[in-house]
């Protein structure tokens, strides 16, 4: 299987990062063939801001020479692992303006005949976990922003380009000194160890279910 982790955070000592090194650790101690790459867009340097004129044609978006490396290790991946903080209740502007330039129309995805209310996705047989960890309780997502994070990441961007299998790690209250934050490292340790690894479809009916907080 081959494996792509977009990696979103400005400080490589925080608990995100954490979270990077024991998605390789789990991956190493996986006893299947797990290829690994891993964009990290501040390392990167990347520019998150969209821009359209006469020079960068919006219909010619899939096809921006600076971002054509980026375009090959998402097509070569077969899982996505998305590993960012939340901020003001949704992923950084970073990971968001990787989103806006990448998933562009003729290459995400493309527009059926007139009248459609949904396009055809493009990259259907991948899936998708994000991991993400937040200064207030995990149930503030949830209850009093409606679920948006996942609304957001699940329905507005993923199923929209094809990708159906989408796994959230959300953990909450992560600035506190009881955090618990050696137990979510080693669950997301645990998860990538112990995850039965395939091509296309990958983790199958342990994908389908409810996701976990």
């Amino acid at each position: 299987m081959n494996l792509l982790i977009v990696y979103t955070h400005p400080n490589h000592n925080s608990l995100c990062h954490a979270m990077l090194e024991q998605v390789q650790r789990g991956i190493a101690a996986n006893g299947h063939t797990v290829e690994t790459r891993i964009i990290d867009l501040y390392a990167d340097e990347f520019n998150p801001a969209l821009v359209f004129n006469e020079q960068k044609r919006r219909r010619d978006m899939h096809l921006d020479p600076e971002l054509e490396h980026y375009r090959e290790l998402v097509r070569w991946a077969d899982q996505l692992v998305f590993i960012y903080p939340i901020w003001w209740g949704r992923p950084p502007a970073m990971l968001l303006g990787f989103f806006d330039r990448m998933m562009a129309s003729g290459f995400a995805y493309k527009h059926r005949k007139a009248g459609d209310l949904m396009p055809e996705g493009l990259l259907k047989g991948k899936s998708v976990v994000c991991i993400s960890t937040m200064l207030g309780p995990t149930g503030y997502l949830q209850y009093w922003l409606g679920n948006a994070h996942r609304l957001l990441m699940r329905r507005a961007l993923f199923n929209y380009i094809g990708i159906r299998k989408v796994k959230f790690w959300e953990f909450g209250g992560m600035e506190k000194t009881n955090g618990r934050q050696q137990q979510k490292l080693e669950r997301i340790y645990r998860y990538f160890r112990d995850m039965k690894v395939g091509y296309g479809t990958q983790q199958g009916a342990s994908m389908a279910g409810r996701v976990e907080g």
